[in-house]
């Protein structure tokens, strides 16, 4: 009966917690951006093939910050404490996609869709070995 206690504890263990909260928000954002990239490239004038190619170049903005984010925050993890990092992440993508709400120029969104690939990449990161640390494999 110990060992169920602390593998309830361990479930709703604040790193648990954080890293489902931010996959939550993490998926949200995705559907989000799904939901309102075409939209928004509209509102900039575009239309027809150049709304496809920059609603594709939006999106590899984000996947390539994924990467290089996934880079980068995996290293810091180690150094600073993956805690920290998927705070400092969730932190980064969310200031990133506040402040794509208040975009005015074309380049100015690609690169915060980057900036907000590579948060995403952080919180993702750290949250599945974090997740995988506190939680035991006989839960």
């Amino acid at each position: 009966m110990r060992e169920q206690g602390s593998s309830i504890r361990a479930i709703f263990s604040l790193p648990v917690i954080v890293a489902a909260l931010g996959y939550f928000v993490d998926i949200y954002d995705l559907v989000l951006f799904s939901i309102v990239r075409v939209p928004s490239l509209k509102s900039f004038g575009l239309s027809g093939k150049e709304l496809i190619d920059y609603g594709v170049y939006l999106l590899n903005m984000q996947m390539i910050g994924m990467l290089l984010g996934g880079i980068l925050w995996g290293w810091l993890g180690d150094k600073k404490g993956r805690l920290k990092i998927m705070f400092a992440s969730i932190l980064l993508y969310s200031l990133a996609n506040i402040a794509n709400g208040f975009v005015s120029s074309l380049p100015a969104y690609a690169i915060l869709r980057f900036i907000a690939g590579v948060g995403l990449a952080g919180e993702l990161g750290a949250g599945i070995t974090l997740v995988s640390e506190v939680l035991h494999t006989k839960i």
